[in-house]
């Protein structure tokens, strides 16, 4: 089985502040912010959520098809999820345009300041989802905002059911989408900000999204992640990091199980476990992408 991961690739570039932002910024002055951040360490990763997601889901065993856009310095992108045995068809290059840049400032709290390029990610529509015998699931993840909405249009009509997660997007869309986007998916997965959110544009409890939907995830960080199904609410605890390095990518680590989960026909709440493990495993590593995975240490 085949799932198609609609999302971006992307350059990451992550900086650290030796600091923490509170401590830099005034609540009373707010309204001319003008702040600056030393950042004695500057990495540059393969990042994007189709990218981090497709990289999770093939070291669990899965077989992940992103589908996404890079500008005219994508090729090097490409080449590496070819080396890494994932399938690249439904990646299109985009001739006059950079890859999207995402540029990422994280401090010792592990909060992080993001700036985002799109670039080609807005040309990410151009490519389309029709049936396709060995593909049965799909994910919408943050993309160009009309590659969002007609990527849930052609999955619904090509009959594949697909999980909903909207992460940094969310803020495009307002009620009247965001409901159309429910009534379309299988699943929902949000962490608990954009959870709220959705809740807010929609006029939807998690109880009430969870019934128009198979079922709805609250990913909750360090502190495990909610399973909502029929309205009744299943807390599954976290799992203890060997130790917090970067957050980046810890998202889309989940997502990769989510779906792994979803191929094997697991129930939602050890789909969830499974996200729980893999997220601790990827924030003691540097990167979205730099972390492995042994396969007999997370009982699989």
């Amino acid at each position: 089985m085949a799932s198609i991961i609609c999302g971006s690739l992307a350059f990451d570039t992550i900086m650290t502040f030796e600091g923490r932002f509170a401590e830099q910024i005034l609540p009373d002055q707010l309204h001319i912010l003008n702040v600056s951040f030393l950042v004695p360490t500057l990495r540059r990763d393969f990042g994007g959520c189709a990218g981090n997601i497709a990289y999770s889901l093939k070291q669990l065993g899965g077989h992940p098809l992103p589908m996404a856009a890079v500008g005219s310095d994508g090729r090097g992108y490409i080449e590496r999820l070819q080396s890494l045995g994932i399938d690249t068809g439904f990646v299109r290059e985009i001739g006059d345009a950079y890859t999207a840049q995402c540029y990422i400032t994280t401090d010792l709290a592990n909060n992080q300041i993001t700036a985002f390029h799109p670039g080609a990610m807005q040309q990410a529509h151009l490519t389309t989802i029709t049936p396709r015998a060995d593909v049965r699931l799909g994910i919408i993840a943050p993309d160009g905002r009309d590659a969002m909405l007609q990527h849930a249009e052609q999955f619904t009509a090509a009959h594949i059911p697909f999980v909903f997660d909207p992460g940094q997007g969310l803020p495009m869309f307002d009620g009247k989408e965001l409901a159309h986007f429910v009534e379309q998916a299988s699943w929902i997965t949000v962490n608990d900000y954009e959870g709220r959110m959705l809740g807010e544009r929609t006029g939807w409890s998690y109880a009430e999204l969870s019934r128009r939907v198979q079922g709805l995830i609250v990913t909750l960080g360090a502190e495990g992640s909610e399973v909502w199904v029929g309205g009744e609410k299943t807390v599954v605890p976290p799992v203890q990091a060997s130790a917090v390095v970067d957050p980046t990518g810890c998202g889309d680590a989940y997502r990769g199980a989510l779906l792994y989960g979803l191929e094997q026909g697991w129930s939602l709440a050890r789909c969830a476990a499974l996200g729980n493990r893999i997220g601790a495993l990827k924030i003691a590593q540097r990167g979205p992408q730099n972390y492995r995975l042994e396969l007999n240490q997370i009982g699989l």
